[in-house]
């Protein structure tokens, strides 16, 4: 289809002349608008589509630079230099520069995802503005500024900003798994978005971590249709149906991350690759390792320690020594003020106090962890949960007072 094949040249293009010319937001403009040419004038897709973007992008910045009297000379003459074919740099690498560009450290995080998306993603700021829940004016205002920021900065060092790079990207993901709010679970846009990007980066670089993210994204993602019923509910992971999980995505994540453990150093998304693959290799629940799973985490928690990595590794502790461990391992993140609003803190000590047995404090926090979250499905779900350990706890108390 033409669409698809303007969206995968328009970073390409893009790229290329923001490498070339500078000045991001005028490039941008000069794209969208060659972007609209195309998909008007194209009958057929022309023998070098590529260049026919970049010819027209070009005359457009040719226009809007003669009008302006102050850079007509420098800038009129090399805009006039139309480049007729395929240029020397690949398409990946144009794309890449771009995607490098995008996540300037100098960038909020959330500026440089919804950039990202933008430029390199191809996702119209409506689009953003819905996956994110925001306004299209604020998205707008917010993708502005990160443009009118990064305009003239010099090409990036690769190797610097490489780490910046993988986090945006795993910050797509996650948005797209697990929406932070809204009436969806997922986004099946921004996790389509975000392997897409992590491949990019992965043809292009020997890196071990690049490979472990995308390993990460693909086991995580191959569970995607076992996580919600037909009603858009939550359904946890030991209560999925396996046979639904994405056999493809399990095997190309399986061999990506033996790959790069036989090949590169321990890093934080290899740890986590690495606990996908072993909960996706469990064909029931009870087949999961879970003394395996707790020695990446303890790993994982000296490498890259923070309130998350403690959560999943407190559930870790609790399925090998049981609750009791894991509760007091959350106790040590009860004064950490990066959890002070977050709901997953009582979602995770509900699920430990339900297993330990104590089901009346495990109902006061499903029901604190619902009123913290805005995503509608795990509301549903976390509030679902407080109103059974309450019935269980009413029926267990009625058996005691019977026995009396």
């Amino acid at each position: 289809m033409i669409e698809d094949l303007l969206r995968q040249l328009a970073p390409q293009v893009l790229g290329l002349l923001v490498r070339k010319y500078g000045q991001f937001d005028a490039c941008e403009d000069a794209v969208q608008e060659a972007l609209l040419a195309a998909s008007v004038q194209w009958s057929e897709v022309p023998d070098n589509p590529k260049a026919w973007l970049i010819t027209v992008a070009t005359r457009k910045l040719t226009d809007q630079w003669r009008s302006e009297q102050a850079r007509r000379k420098r800038e009129t003459l090399a805009a006039t230099q139309e480049p007729t074919t395929t240029p020397q740099t690949s398409d990946q690498d144009d794309t890449l520069k771009l995607l490098f560009l995008c996540c300037h450290p100098d960038l909020s995080p959330p500026s440089q995802v919804a950039l990202t998306l933008r430029a390199v993603g191809g996702l119209t700021t409506k689009q953003i503005a819905t996956a994110f829940m925001v306004p299209e004016a604020t998205m707008g205002q917010r993708i502005s500024r990160a443009k009118q920021k990064i305009k003239d900065i010099p090409e990036p060092e690769w190797a610097e900003r490489l780490p910046v790079v993988l986090h945006v990207l795993y910050l797509i993901f996650n948005e797209g798994y697990t929406a932070s709010s809204g009436p969806d679970l997922q986004s099946v846009e921004l996790t389509s978005q975000a392997i897409r990007l992590t491949r990019t980066v992965h043809a292009l670089t020997e890196d071990g971590e690049v490979a472990s993210l995308l390993a990460l994204m693909l086991l995580t993602d191959a569970r995607r249709k076992a996580r919600t019923g037909p009603d858009g509910g939550l359904i946890p992971l030991a209560e999925q149906d396996r046979t639904l999980w994405n056999a493809d995505e399990i095997e190309e994540g399986t061999k990506l991350i033996e790959d790069a453990m036989s090949r590169f150093p321990i890093g934080p998304y290899q740890l986590q690759a690495a606990i996908a693959a072993l909960h996706d290799e469990a064909a029931t629940p009870q087949d999961t390792d879970w003394p395996q799973i707790l020695v990446l985490y303890r790993i994982l928690s000296r490498m890259r320690p923070n309130p998350m990595v403690t959560l999943n590794h407190a559930i870790a502790l609790s399925m090998v020594d049981g609750p009791e461990h894991g509760l007091a391992m959350l106790a040590t993140l009860d004064g950490d003020a990066r959890l002070a609003e977050h709901h997953r803190l009582d979602a995770v000590k509900a699920h430990l106090l339900e297993m330990a047995g104590d089901l009346t404090a495990a109902h006061a926090a499903y029901l604190r962890a619902a009123k913290r979250t805005t995503s509608i499905p795990e509301q549903r779900y976390l509030a679902a949960k407080a109103t059974n350990c309450l019935s269980k706890s009413t029926v267990r108390d009625g058996s005691s007072n019977q026995k009396m």
